[in-house]
């Protein structure tokens, strides 16, 4: 009953969008958004990331605007400093931080967020989870998707995981499929570059100790069991990654951007904790022994970085 309803609002907003009705606004930079059409957890963040590193080692200065879901004081534009209080700034925001040293910016009008990117010098916009954002006017649109999920079942919300209908993927250059650590292409990649679409798969790091300590490859907790911390869009991506490490896994699913207090660790046993690093960026006042980050790096073929590197302006000096 209500699916009717939230798609006819869904469509009159874009046709005021593409009618000129409400009027986009450009930053005076190049914009990249990297969002999604399904709700939920797709693999945005290890791409954002990969995305501001490339585009660093092509010349570029790139900024990252977000909205910094679930922050304190959400109607304040913030400036990201590593190691602040995820509470201030949203956990993806500080994350993205950390692990690119770009300026990231978070703010409810994306427009803004990029207009204070390029006053400070950034001289290309990464938009994370901006799709949706339609104020802010983009020169390139990545669309991506989880492979296991990737419509459901193609009916909007809440009757479906669509946050629009099926035919704005067209409107997006490049289309990137997570296929996870051990996923492998359903389709040869010269024929998903035909499509437009890009697999992407998830390389793991070494295990870090959060409170300081050697860090050790995943393969050292094979066989082990350790208790699972997830507080991220699909947890069972990350809990399914750990067990087919062979490591037997007690799961401890959280709300999306959940707020960890050290209560949450009280498992009445001391078995090692491993975490996403979404997870970790928000536990490292309290963090003990026991708590590890399981990073993961978003790896694409060579000729993805070309075709986005291919859709923007030249740079100018």
């Amino acid at each position: 009953m209500l699916t009717p309803i939230f798609g006819a609002a869904v469509a009159l907003r874009r046709r005021l969008w593409r009618f000129g009705l409400l009027r986009q606004r450009h930053p005076g930079v190049p914009v990249v958004i990297i969002g999604n059409l399904v709700a939920g957890g797709s693999g945005k963040t290890p791409l954002v990331v990969a995305v501001t590193k490339r585009l660093r080692a092509a010349g570029w200065t790139p900024g990252i605007a977000s909205r910094g879901h679930g922050r304190k004081a959400a109607g304040t534009p913030r400036w990201v400093e590593v190691g602040m209080d995820a509470t201030l700034c949203g956990d993806e925001p500080l994350l993205l931080a950390q692990a690119t040293g770009a300026k990231v910016r978070v703010d409810r009008d994306r427009h803004a967020a990029a207009c204070a990117l390029a006053a400070a010098g950034c001289d290309i916009v990464i938009c994370d989870d901006g799709l949706q954002h339609y104020r802010l006017a983009r020169d390139v649109e990545i669309e991506v998707q989880d492979a296991r999920r990737r419509y459901g079942n193609g009916l909007m919300l809440p009757a479906g995981p669509l946050r629009e209908p099926l035919e704005r993927a067209a409107d997006c250059a490049l289309r990137v499929v997570n296929h996870g650590v051990d996923g492998v292409a359903d389709v040869p990649l010269s024929t998903a570059a035909a499509l437009g679409e890009w697999p992407m798969q998830l390389s793991v790091g070494q295990v870090q100790p959060l409170a300081g300590g050697r860090p050790l490859p995943l393969a050292a907790y094979a066989g082990q069991r350790v208790h699972a911390m997830a507080g991220i869009g699909e947890p069972e991506r990350f809990f399914a990654m750990l067990r087919d490490a062979g490591i037997a896994v007690v799961p401890h699913a959280f709300p999306d951007h959940h707020a960890y207090a050290a209560e949450d660790f009280d498992f009445g046993s001391p078995l090692p904790v491993l975490m996403t690093d979404k997870d970790a960026v928000k536990c490292m006042a309290f963090a003990d022994a026991r708590m590890h980050r399981v990073p993961v790096e978003a790896v694409l073929p060579e000729a993805f970085w070309a075709a986005l590197l291919a859709r923007l302006p030249a740079r100018t000096t």
